[in-house]
């Protein structure tokens, strides 16, 4: 707590030499509690925590005459901006420091908000609450991105969850940045999104709305920003989607949905082709029930160190699953299982395997397999018989067992 205040009190003496030595800007609004405080949270979110600048740590406020106030981030890397309706009394804009507007915006009481500016103080004013926020110099922020030309459209739930199912194959460390991206592809009304760590592979496509019935894009944003992004939008209802370059040339993704608008950098680099890794064909396949497996593997991998794999045996009508072996603590556990094929055992990271199967959303899981040292691929139905979903498909790389 005290590094967190330590750090907020930089910001704001930072802030303060900054606000002193520049122009002050005239804003005066009035807007609802609710509206103001989740406007401020949805644009703050994405806030670096160390800004290259310190600039970058605030949120502008641009307040229309029309009515309107607009709130914007950004970071080089990604934007975000919202806007809400607003009584304006003046027109103006001005920079404060985000996460603590964001702070203090949820916290005060249940009544309209006024932000006027004061000299080099923004007064939030909300009943008897009262705080004066430093200006910061408005002038140096960086000009926001302007989106590209709108792709398509895609329903918001759908892009959502597809968005998730995909992101956790996505590279979460720095050796390679490539492989950090989701890599969407558009190709007139589908789209697939993909992504991999080079030890799993995730593929979901879906039907979305493009602008022209001939569309092909390939974008490579950032999986993180893209989880991100399609989590605050989605529940709004549908997304606007924006692949291509904006003015001035740059490589930017485009989201909108309602009157919020964000942009992410794509990534630059050449995907590798990973189309390959999609088994063909197999010798085993495996149906069970996704909820039961889950919860087995949950259990037997508690005696499993981080990076102890857990084994799978397939035979007639089972599936064993055990972790452990000699000296060290051992678990095993048996599920019904629909198996065609030979008798086949092969070892998975746990946490991996429950990634994808977490990722499913379907009753029933099914698992191809050609081999104990053959990438396995994954993919969901809705009933024991029922036909196979080939929308999404994760692929996991098994691990070699000791002796």
């Amino acid at each position: 707590m005290r590094g967190r205040l330590v750090r907020r009190h930089t910001e704001q003496e930072r802030a303060r030499h900054e606000g002193a030595t520049k122009g002050r800007s005239v804003v005066k609004f009035r807007v609802e509690r609710d509206v103001l405080a989740e406007a401020v949270t949805w644009v703050a979110r994405g806030l670096p925590t160390r800004p290259p600048v310190p600039v970058l740590a605030g949120v502008l406020i641009t307040a229309e005459s029309s009515g309107s106030v607009t709130l914007s981030a950004f970071d080089y890397e990604v934007s975000a901006r919202i806007t809400v309706e607003a009584d304006v009394e003046e027109e103006g804009t001005v920079l404060v420091l985000g996460r603590l507007l964001a702070d203090i915006s949820r916290n005060l009481p249940n009544k309209p908000v006024e932000l006027t500016t004061e000299g080099t103080k923004v007064e939030v004013t909300c009943g008897s609450s009262r705080f004066a926020l430093l200006q910061m110099p408005a002038d140096e922020y960086p000009t926001l991105p302007t989106s590209p030309e709108p792709s398509g459209t895609v329903d918001g739930s759908i892009f959502t969850h597809a968005v998730a199912q995909v992101a956790i194959a996505a590279d979460r460390g720095d050796s390679l940045p490539i492989l950090t991206g989701v890599r969407v592809e558009v190709d007139g009304e589908k789209m697939t999104l993909l992504a991999t760590d080079r030890y799993r592979l995730a593929m979901r496509e879906l039907t979305w709305s493009p602008t022209a019935s001939d569309a092909s894009h390939v974008a490579l944003i950032p999986a993180r920003t893209l989880s991100e992004t399609a989590r605050s939008l989605g529940a709004v209802g549908t997304i606007d989607i924006a692949l291509g370059s904006a003015a001035g040339g740059e490589g930017l993704a485009g989201f909108e949905a309602g009157q919020r608008r964000s942009t992410s950098r794509l990534l630059d680099g050449e995907y590798p082709k990973v189309a390959k890794i999609f088994p063909t064909s197999s010798e085993t396949e495996a149906v069970i029930a996704t909820a039961e497996l889950i919860e087995a593997v949950k259990r037997v991998a508690l005696v499993a160190e981080r990076t102890t794999p857990v084994r799978l045996r397939f035979s007639d009508g089972q599936l064993a699953i055990e972790a452990g072996t000699g000296e060290d603590a051992q678990a095993s556990e048996a599920l019904e299982a629909s198996v065609d094929g030979p008798e086949i055992q092969v070892a998975f990271n746990p946490g991996y395997l429950l990634d994808g199967l977490g990722a499913l959303g379907t009753d029933f899981t099914r698992i191809s397999l050609t081999g104990p040292l053959k990438a396995a691929m994954i993919t969901g139905q809705t009933s024991q018989d029922g036909e196979l979903d080939p929308s999404y498909r994760y692929v996991i790389q098994p691990v070699r067992l000791a002796g």
